[in-house]
């Protein structure tokens, strides 16, 4: 039996398998609201034998978006047209989940196609806000939240956490990773802050705690709720592994279900050693010492390095990424090669033989 292509139970949702699809910014909304790209990208995961199909990094308020082409969960135009997608997903046998996100001072800028730097507000673009008032390497400097304003986050994240709910979603993930708002509060590298949302790490991860707590009070008690986290900043007097060990029992705390542990993007300019896998042994660390489930990401490429991933307990699940651009169907290739039942979908009975 392959343990990769076992089914997984988060509270009330059954997982069909523990093959993800990492969320993948596509940048091809308009006002934040899906369309037809977003139900092709997304379906054709599905009916390659995914188990779990996130969105996107979407949004919770309109400068919450990276670009001004991410999707959305702030208004009821975004709900409608979601429903339409994780409708779909689920028909195919596939759990459809979103990340919400805050970009903070990361945020307003053109897709990566275009030169992926700050959208002056002439063209589209808006003032950007953070934990600080230090700019992310040549973006436009942001403006310092007031600690009202910070204390009113866990409020937009619960809105949108209501609006997933409306939109079919059964798994939310709160994106506290890859250098977002969260993230700039929670890593000394981005938080330079006086007030109870910095200084010592209690002050750093108010506002993560403070998310999580007001988005678990609103999702339902039989979704699960994910969290991501980057692991590890790579650099010096940054956050560490340590940090995110004890950053993960309070979320498990907090009712959190998994915590998916990516790494990096908080500072420009850091040298990672990437290479196949290079992420795991924090998921594993996280789990083992946290003692709360988790999603191995990063250069996953091949059938038979998933199934181990797995299969030795470094992580509950995998989350690919650019290996799925490449080949929506990884799962159920991946699927023939190790033995599991069959995923194709009865339209493709015919090629699987």
């Amino acid at each position: 039996m392959s343990t990769l292509f076992e089914s997984i139970k988060f509270r009330d949702i059954d997982i069909r398998n523990r093959a993800w699809v990492s969320p993948m910014c596509q940048y091809s909304a308009t006002d934040g609201v899906p369309g037809d790209w977003h139900m092709v990208n997304l379906g054709q995961f599905a009916t390659g034998g995914a188990g779990l199909v996130f969105s996107e990094a979407t949004a919770v308020v309109p400068e919450g978006r990276i670009s001004p082409a991410d999707t959305g969960l702030y208004d009821d135009e975004q709900v409608t047209a979601w429903r339409r997608i994780t409708d779909f997903l689920r028909a195919q046998g596939a759990t459809p989940g979103v990340q919400l996100a805050h970009a903070g001072r990361k945020a307003s800028v053109n897709p990566p196609w275009a030169g992926d730097d700050s959208v002056p507000e002439s063209s589209g673009g808006w003032p950007t806000v953070s934990s600080t008032d230090r700019a992310f390497g040549e973006l436009t400097a942001p403006r310092a939240l007031s600690t009202s304003e910070v204390a009113a986050l866990p409020e937009s994240f619960a809105a949108a956490a209501r609006r997933a709910d409306e939109a079919g979603f059964d798994v939310v993930e709160l994106h506290f990773a890859h250098g977002y708002l969260v993230h700039q509060f929670y890593s000394p590298l981005a938080n330079d802050r006086t007030d109870e949302y910095g200084g010592d790490f209690e002050g750093r991860v108010r506002p993560a705690l403070e998310i999580t707590e007001a988005v678990r009070a609103v999702w339902p008690a039989g979704k699960p709720l994910f969290v991501r986290i980057s692991a590890t900043d790579w650099v010096e007097g940054g956050w560490t592994g340590d940090d995110s060990v004890r950053l993960a029992g309070l979320l498990a705390e907090l009712g959190v279900d998994l915590v998916d542990a990516s790494s990096g993007g908080v500072v420009p300019g850091v040298s990672i050693p990437v290479g196949p896998g290079f992420q795991v042994p924090y998921a594993r660390r996280v789990r083992q010492e946290a003692g709360i489930p988790t999603g191995a990401v990063g250069m996953i490429t091949s059938p038979e390095q998933a199934e181990e991933i797995v299969a030795s307990g470094s992580a509950d699940a995998v989350l690919l990424a650019r290996e799925l651009l490449r080949d929506p169907h990884w799962p159920l290739h991946a699927a023939d090669r190790l033995r599991a039942d069959s995923l194709w979908p009865k339209q493709y009975e015919r090629a699987a033989r």
